[in-house]
C-alpha cells in the first residue's frame, strides 16, 4: 500500500526504505513535509505526532493515504538514559551530528564511569488510510565506543558498539537493517499488519 513517510532526515528514509521493501508498505516522500514541535518524553507520542501531523498535510490537499513515522534515541547508562527523546536536539539545535557525537563522548568519557552500556530505540507510528493504527518498539543494546569509528551510518552509529566490537557504522548497511532497533519495530509493525490481514 503507498505510504507516506514523516521525516526530512535522509538516513533514516534510506535505512526505512531498504527495512521495509518487500513488505505490504510501499514508502513515499511528501516533500512539503512539516515536522510538528516534538515532546521531550516519549518515542511513541512523538512518532504518533508525526505521523497525525504528515496525515493532516496529506489531507489538506487531498491525499488520502496511509502514513509512517519513527521517533528514536540513543540512551546512555552513564548519563541516566540521556539524550535519549531528545538524541536529534542534543548539543544544541544548532549542532552537527559530529558535534553531537564528539559532545557525547565527551560527557561520558567525563563521569567516569565504567559502564558504558548504552541502547537505541526506535518507536514506529503507521497510521492506515481508513485510520487503523498499527505501532511498536524496538530496541539494541550496546555500548558507546571510546572513539568514532567507521564511514557508514548516520547518526550517532559511529560511537554505537555491538556487543562485537564493531560500530553501526562499521556493518554493512544489509547487515545493520537485519538487527538494528529500527529494523526490529519495523518487523514488529509488518507481524501485526500481516496478522491481521488473515484474520
Amino acid at each position: 500500500m503507498r505510504t507516506y513517510v514523516a521525516t526530512k532526515n535522509r538516513g533514516k528514509l534510506a535505512e526505512l526504505l531498504a527495512i521495509f521493501a518487500g513488505s505490504p508498505f510501499a514508502l513515499h516522500t511528501y516533500e512539503a513535509y512539516r515536522d510538528p514541535v516534538e515532546g521531550e518524553t516519549s518515542y511513541v507520542d512523538n512518532a504518533a505526532l508525526k505521523a497525525d501531523a504528515l496525515r493532516a498535510q496529506l489531507h489538506a490537499v487531498g491525499i488520502d493515504a496511509a502514513v509512517l513515522a519513527d521517533d528514536s534515541g540513543l540512551e546512555v547508562a552513564a548519563l541516566g538514559g540521556r539524550p535519549g527523546v531528545l538524541s536529534a536536539r542534543y548539543g544544541g539545535p544548532d549542532a552537527t551530528w559530529s558535534e553531537r557525537r564528539h559532545a557525547l563522548l565527551a560527557e561520558t568519557d567525563a563521569t567516569g564511569s565504567p559502564d558504558r552500556s548504552a541502547r537505541f530505540v526506535s518507536a514506529i507510528h503507521v497510521v492506515l488510510a481508513d485510520g487503523t493504527v498499527y505501532r511498536a518498539l524496538g530496541t539494541i543494546d550496546g555500548a558507546i565506543a571510546h572513539a568514532e569509528r567507521g564511514d557508514g551510518g548516520f547518526s550517532y552509529d559511529a560511537i554505537f558498539a555491538l556487543p562485537d566490537g564493531r560500530t553501526f557504522a562499521e556493518l554493512p548497511p544489509a547487515e545493520k537493517n537485519r538487527v538494528s532497533h529500527r529494523a526490529r519495530a519495523a518487523a514488529a509493525v509488518i507481524a501485526a499488519l500481516r496478522t491481521a490481514s488473515c484474520a
